[in-house]
């Protein structure tokens, strides 16, 4: 998707921002060393950049370079620190406020995915209404072959989009599934030819842009108080639910994963 206005570079050249057409600005994550994996800097950048968009912009597109979306969280700058640190980077890191920075944006925003979007990455996707996806690529969680319990508010975007049934598929076996069968599953709106992403990606965001900006808002307003009127967790719950993941960080199964991940072997799970 061409652009003729000028690109912003930001989180050290890792995001860029661009305005490719009249009420249109894209965020395009630009990490290709780490497979456009996120970190901190970027995830912070879409943040501020979401909070500083002006009325006049109805559809943001979020996309990756170098064919690929995203590879997710940049788990390196877990394996680097200890149990304690990792525990606290993880929880408190902006990586939830970017999730939210994008659900809450008032207009329509698009995932354009020209390659694979694992973990973090199709989790970001997730957080945007829409999804368009190039054949062929794949997406995946690999919680399960790392030693994490995910997050109950990443989960609930999941089981919000694609049911029960499909998240548990998708979690428990941690495998990929290609762009097709997420399309069957509704995790993407739409699958097109690598070829055509891109003038397919501009004329959906176009049409977005291009209808009424308070019957957007307002629809989008309550599709989410509709999904969310199912109940809120109890504070216990909620409670119980992120010691379960703050453990998660502290067990034997999460050093191993991530061990493994880095030595490239098979990880041996004690399920402790």
């Amino acid at each position: 998707m061409t652009s003729n206005s000028p690109v912003r570079e930001l989180a050290d050249g890792k995001l860029r921002v661009d305005r490719p057409a009249e009420h249109i600005v894209r965020l395009t994550i630009a990490n290709p060393a780490k497979r456009n994996a996120l970190d901190h800097p970027i995830l912070d950048a879409i943040t501020t950049t979401l909070a500083e968009l002006q009325s006049d912009v109805r559809c943001l597109i979020v996309t990756g370079s170098d064919g690929m979306f995203s590879a997710g969280y940049e788990i390196g700058d877990i394996a680097d620190q200890s149990n304690q640190e990792a525990a606290e980077r993880l929880v408190a890191h902006p990586f939830l406020e970017a999730m939210q920075a994008l659900a809450d944006y008032p207009y329509p925003t698009l995932a354009v995915l020209p390659g694979h979007a694992i973990g973090g990455g199709l989790e970001l996707a997730l957080s945007c209404d829409l999804r368009i996806a190039a054949d062929g690529i794949k997406l995946g969680m690999p919680p399960a072959k790392l030693g994490l319990v995910y997050s109950h508010t990443g989960l609930r975007r999941f089981i919000d989009t694609i049911g029960a049934a499909r998240t548990r598929e998708l979690f428990l076996l941690g495998s990929y599934i290609e762009a097709d069968t997420a399309l069957s599953w509704g995790l993407v709106n739409r699958v097109v030819p690598g070829a055509e992403l891109e003038p397919a990606a501009r004329a959906l965001a176009g049409e977005l842009a291009g209808n009424a900006p308070l019957s957007q808002s307002g629809n989008k307003r309550v599709i989410e108080a509709l999904l969310h009127a199912q109940g809120e967790l109890s504070e216990e719950m909620e409670r119980e639910l992120i010691e379960l993941r703050r453990a998660s960080f502290d067990s034997h199964d999460m050093r191993e994963g991530m061990s493994a991940f880095a030595e490239k072997r098979a990880p041996r799970w004690r399920g402790e």
